[in-house]
């Protein structure tokens, strides 16, 4: 009798592989956190989306765990079990929520992920003081493991280009739309790279470190999710620009209200079409017609195109990497880029 050919498994898709990520991750994210104060302890389970403001458990919506699975699969990437990565995982995972919590701070975003940010809910000093706890567990949490001097470096490399990024976006929102000290969008990119590549790039790349990569897949790791981090970003600005409410949880229009210096905003004001722009962008109400005109100038489109060259080059990076970790950065790499759009 001929035996009848096994039925073959479809591939993960990117959210099977998000979650598969961080239901890996969670018991050691979990004890991690338990080992701050309690009260601390409680500010970044908020901050997690596991508690509400007291302790009382919830399931509040958490983010999407891509730095977590980056980790995870940089360990498999460098021919090592997930596992291996778990503690790249935490750390990054502690770094981004520590990155947030300042980051609202000094925005004064008063809502996160559709709840009161940890400084609405808890105050300013202690939300501070809980960012500045989850980043010095996020080092001893590196700093435990063989060969974790490196990974510290790895990790404090990150940081400060992180922290370079965040400076910059500050700077941007003093600076004007028009004439000479505006924004040109070369400083945007690098701005970008910094703020958003760098964590993606260097969660992957600590998850590869710990599984033992050799130091061509470390580095391809780390500059394919400094590009995604770029990519990431400018979709971002496309959804704040043209989201729908609903699915961004933000209203439409919110960043040309702030006054951001978005992708979108940047290359249009290159356009001659977009010379009343700069007027519209300064004057209080609705952002209806600056839209439209920064749509009509071609804002949207240099942005998307921009996305799309840097998914290239993330791409083309991931070469590099052996199979099957990098086919599944690459269904995440498409999963983050498309998304929403």
């Amino acid at each position: 009798m001929t035996a009848l050919p096994s039925a073959v498994q479809a591939p993960p898709s990117a959210p099977e592989i998000l979650d598969r990520c961080r239901e890996l991750v969670r018991p050691a994210l979990t004890e991690a956190v338990g080992r701050l104060h309690p009260w601390v302890a409680e500010m970044a389970a908020y901050s997690f989306g596991w508690c509400e403001v007291g302790g009382a458990p919830a399931a509040a919506p958490g983010g999407k765990g891509v730095r977590q699975a980056l980790a995870v699969l940089g360990a498999r990437a460098a021919g090592a079990d997930g596992r291996a990565g778990v503690p790249a995982a935490v750390a990054v995972e502690l770094v981004h929520a520590f990155s947030l919590l300042h980051d609202d701070i000094m925005d004064g975003d008063a809502t996160r992920r559709r709840r009161p940010a940890v400084w609405k809910a808890y105050g300013t000093g202690p939300a501070v003081l809980a960012g500045d706890a989850l980043f010095a567990l996020a080092v001893e949490t590196l700093a435990a493991e063989p060969g974790g001097p490196g990974a510290v470096r790895l990790l404090s490399t990150a940081l400060a280009d992180l922290v370079r990024g965040q400076a910059d976006d500050l700077l941007f929102a003093a600076r004007p739309f028009g004439g000479p000290e505006r924004v040109t969008p070369e400083e945007y990119r690098a701005m970008a790279e910094h703020k958003t590549g760098a964590l993606l790039g260097c969660a992957a790349a600590l998850g590869a470190t710990l599984g033992g990569a050799p130091e061509p897949v470390v580095t391809a790791l780390d500059r394919a999710g400094r590009h995604l981090g770029v990519a990431f970003q400018l979709v971002d600005d496309v959804l704040g620009i043209w989201g729908d409410p609903a699915v961004t949880g933000k209203p439409t229009g919110g960043d040309l209200r702030e006054r951001k210096k978005t992708f979108p905003v940047l290359a249009a004001l290159d356009s001659p079409a977009a010379r009343h722009l700069p007027a519209l962008l300064d004057r209080p109400g609705p952002t209806e017609e600056a839209a439209e005109l920064i749509e009509r100038a071609g804002g949207r489109r240099a942005a998307l195109a921009e996305a799309r060259m840097h998914t290239a080059a993330a791409r083309s990076l991931l070469t590099e990497v052996p199979p099957p970790a990098a086919e599944e950065m690459l269904r995440l790499l498409d999963f983050l880029v498309a998304r929403d759009l």
